[in-house]
């Protein structure tokens, strides 16, 4: 059985790590043109780059929550692939391998001319850039020659990774949607291409509108509980 997730902040949440959108979150406190658009990149890269460096100092000693490590667990018995709007690391950190991130990865640099080349990718924590490795030199260069940036998928941006995601919705059995608010596009239109015949789980807390045509279950909790109850209805569903 082929199970994809789809996870969005609220994925997250029970690590520690504070939303973006929501109230308290880091929009409140940072003008996301500024440090979020490509725009913005183009303006003031060194505003960006320490940005991002304080926010990766955040991300140092978070760790998964139970949802992550569940997710990851259940690749022992299914096909599971996780496509996530986060660009933390949890999910790897958990021990998931197959993971397509659409928003970008927090832990990693690219050149700012050839974004999605891996050759010009570098890895985090990188030896001498700050105590912890996290802290990347303004003015650093990619191989290239270009000033290195994040990698993270800036708003005004193509999201790379989206056709990759839109197949494996399509192959999905079971389809689970977890702290995602379903308003970020493309991200949210992923739903569109799931089979009718696929079974989707929505787990989050609050209510969230969705506009499928398909039958969604809905789990109304957090990540962790409610991934524990999609398990339980995954082996019910084995059992019939």
């Amino acid at each position: 059985m082929k199970i994809v997730f789809l996870t969005g902040a609220g994925m997250s949440v029970e690590s520690g790590l504070t939303t973006f959108r929501d109230a308290g979150g880091l929009w409140e406190n940072y003008p996301v043109m500024d440090v979020a658009s490509h725009d913005g990149w183009l303006r003031d890269p060194e505003k960006i780059i320490s940005f991002y460096n304080m926010l990766r100092t955040k991300y140092r000693d978070v760790t998964p929550c139970e949802g992550h490590r569940i997710i990851a667990e259940l690749e022992k018995q299914y096909d599971v692939t996780v496509v996530t709007q986060n660009v933390d690391n949890l999910h790897e950190q958990a021990g998931s391998t197959n993971v397509i991130h659409l928003h970008g990865e927090m832990m990693k640099m690219c050149s700012s001319r050839d974004v999605d080349n891996p050759r010009f990718w570098v890895t985090l924590p990188h030896e001498g850039w700050g105590e912890s490795g996290l802290e990347v030199p303004l003015g650093t260069k990619a191989d290239d020659g270009s000033l290195l940036r994040p990698y993270i998928v800036f708003f005004q941006e193509n999201v790379p990774n989206m056709y990759d995601a839109v197949l494996e919705a399509q192959k999905a059995d079971v389809f689970v949607i977890i702290g995602t608010s379903l308003n970020v596009y493309p991200a949210a239109s992923l739903l569109q291409y799931v089979q009718p015949s696929a079974q989707v789980y929505l787990i989050d807390p609050n209510p969230v509108q969705t506009s499928a045509s398909c039958n969604v279950c809905v789990i109304q909790k957090g990540a962790s509980e409610g991934v524990k109850n999609l398990v339980e209805l995954l082996k019910q569903r084995n059992e019939i």
